[in-house]
């Protein structure tokens, strides 16, 4: 499931300006660690979770990018860690494209807690396109630039 919103999150808390989209993510249990909060490294498969769902908000999904012979490759990710989360809160993945490049895509992530707006966690990531199959170097296709610019209002 997936949600699109601007300025305030279906929950009533301000979404962090310029997203324009979040996806709900439940923590589970075989997230966390022996300090009880998420581990570190879940953050980068939120993230993930982030960028796929917001590709399938705007009509652009991987379905698609791989029937168009496109593949992503992640080069470069980083993460702020602001708070902890523990099981089983529910999370607000705030995603959008920040930059489009000639190969490059940047994501941005802004996770915030659902039942208090708390910011958890912000960060990027950098995807490179390729050819699918043999990662040759493959320019961003004009379909999903359209699909970027009409959701983000660019």
């Amino acid at each position: 499931m997936f949600m699109k919103s601007v300025r305030v999150e279906a929950d009533g808390f301000p979404m962090s300006e310029p997203f324009k989209f979040f996806a709900p993510l439940k923590v589970r249990f075989n997230e966390t660690d022996l300090q009880g909060h998420v581990n570190f490294g879940q953050y980068l498969f939120y993230f993930d979770v982030g960028a796929t769902e917001y590709h399938a908000a705007i009509g652009y999904d991987y379905d698609r990018m791989w029937a168009e012979g496109i593949d992503l490759l992640y080069a470069e990710s980083h993460c702020n860690y602001k708070s902890p989360v523990h099981w089983p809160e529910v999370l607000n993945v705030h995603t959008r494209i920040a930059h489009l490049g000639r190969r490059s895509i940047r994501y941005e992530f802004d996770i915030r807690a659902a039942e208090d707006g708390r910011q958890v966690a912000t960060g990027h990531i950098i995807a490179i396109t390729a050819e699918r199959g043999t990662w040759a170097e493959r320019e961003i296709p004009e379909g999903l630039r359209r699909a970027v610019a009409e959701h983000e209002g660019t």
